[in-house]
């Protein structure tokens, strides 16, 4: 691993998207071996969207992670940075409300929305806390978080086996689905170098968000980290 192929800039990762797009969920499924679908269940129950209620889904890409909240009822946003992914995503799905925003700076007025929740995207953000701190402001006061991300799995065999899958098998799957397999790399690479569940816990405890909490998903491949915004925040 290179730390050049991770130091990104926001464009860049941008451009990476853009390019995956139109293949971006099928790849999904064939590199996750069908688990994603799972996590998606996971991530629906852990934020519990009810009707009536507004949910932020960022880094949504084509709006797959965001379907499970609308369908519950709530106003649901997805948004993300990669105006690809949101074309791609207006196209399948033109009922959505789709916005373009940076996860650092997010285009939402204070204590908008009653939910937050990111998939596998924090990792893609230049400046995770940052991004953390935004969400707690368009949270409102007792609202929650809930991030799904690529973790650490926790039986030390499995490690090994798991690791050596995200950086030898991972792209060459990719060569033969994915529309940019140069992209799978880069994001082996970005899940191989992210903190653990306790990191990650701590980083959202930093960003002010209290009641922090994780479970692990597929051994540790996965964890949901959960928080609440302080009602007084």
């Amino acid at each position: 691993m290179t730390r050049a192929s991770l130091d990104k800039q926001p464009r860049e990762v941008a451009a990476m998207f853009d390019a995956v797009a139109a293949r971006y969920d099928l790849t999904n499924d064939v590199l996750a071996l069908g688990q994603n679908r799972r996590w998606r269940k996971e991530v629906a129950r852990a934020v519990g969207a009810r009707p009536g209620e507004t949910v932020l889904d960022l880094a949504a890409g084509t709006g797959t992670s965001a379907e499970p909240f609308a369908a519950r009822g709530a106003f649901t946003v997805p948004c993300d940075f990669s105006l690809g992914m949101l074309t791609e995503g207006k196209r399948r799905k033109p009922w959505m409300p789709f916005v373009a925003g940076d996860g650092t700076r997010l285009p939402f007025r204070d204590g908008a929305f009653d939910a937050v929740t990111v998939s596998f995207g924090l990792r893609n953000v230049q400046d995770t806390e940052a991004a953390l701190r935004e969400l707690l402001r368009v949270t409102a006061p007792g609202g929650r978080l809930v991030v799904c991300e690529f973790s650490h799995p926790t039986w030390a065999p499995f490690r090994t086996v798991y690791t050596e899958y995200l950086m030898r098998a991972l792209p060459p799957v990719a060569t033969r689905v994915s529309s940019s397999p140069d992209a799978y790399v880069y994001l082996a690479e970005s899940i191989r170098s992210w903190p653990d569940q306790a990191g990650l816990a701590g980083r959202l405890t930093r960003a002010g968000w209290s009641r922090v909490a994780w479970r692990n998903l597929t051994g540790g491949i996965v964890a949901l980290h959960r928080g609440v915004k302080p009602r007084g925040a």
